[in-house]
């Protein structure tokens, strides 16, 4: 099963996550105003809080017709001034949307186990490509963090974070090319997901799954990148796989 868009892509993504030029790797605020007819990241971030407040808007990065009607109908909520681009007073209303900013417990109720030796175990309830994942994941879960690795090839010697989500994924047939960490912001279905969830920016991005979280930030001195699920995702956008 695919949670993609689209077929493969023939570019080759940017390592790491990192978009290159000013406009897409901007955060909200960045630039001001924002308005219909930019593209960028902060564009993304933008549509996903809007659609943390109500007003569902596809992430597509480019600020359209259908991104500005939901900004209206969020202004005249807000009591702002209704003009349909983000000005400096905008910024605090929009930015609360990410206030809520910490990993909710597995819809399911049922939590991998993060082993000694840096593995992890899914739970006994997990359904196959979930069980998929762990064996891929667990391949990687100990290798060095390299910048630009797994993006060559999902082959590598070391990965960096958006190298090791894709492995992941590749590993449960969800995923069929290396995608970087903004390309993930559009990746599957919005919000959290029964079983995975994808947490990308510009800048990083990392999975949780059955509870536990797959993130090169923050790994433990035992050198893995299975961790307690709970860290900040504020500035994240929220994906999943299609039907999990």
């Amino acid at each position: 099963m695919l949670g993609l868009a689209g077929a493969a892509h023939a570019a080759t993504p940017s390592p790491g996550g990192v978009a290159y030029g000013s406009s897409t790797a901007s955060h909200l605020g960045d630039r001001v105003p924002l308005q219909r007819g930019m593209s960028g990241h902060d564009v993304k971030v933008l549509q996903d809080a809007l659609t943390r407040l109500g007003r569902p808007v596809p992430l597509t990065g480019s600020f359209g017709p259908v991104t500005q009607r939901a900004l209206r109908s969020w202004e005249r909520s807000a009591k702002r001034r209704v003009n349909g681009r983000v000005d400096r007073g905008d910024l605090p209303g929009l930015l609360r949307a990410f206030d809520a900013a910490v990993i909710p417990p597995p819809v399911l109720g049922a939590t991998a186990t993060i082993n000694a030796d840096g593995t992890a175990t899914p739970p006994a309830s997990a359904p196959q490509v979930i069980a998929d994942l762990f064996v891929a994941a667990n391949r990687i879960a100990t290798l060095p963090y390299r910048y630009g690795g797994g993006h060559k090839s999902f082959d590598d010697t070391a990965y960096d974070c958006s190298g090791s989500v894709s492995f992941a994924l590749h590993g449960a047939g969800l995923l069929d090319y290396t995608m970087d960490s903004t390309m993930l912001e559009s990746y599957g279905d919005a919000g959290p997901g029964q079983w995975i969830t994808i947490y990308a920016n510009a800048d990083h991005t990392f999975l949780t799954v059955a509870g536990v979280r797959f993130d090169t930030s923050g790994q433990s001195a035992a050198g893995t990148r299975w961790q307690p699920a709970e860290r900040s995702t504020k500035g994240f956008v929220v994906r999943h796989p299609t039907g999990l």
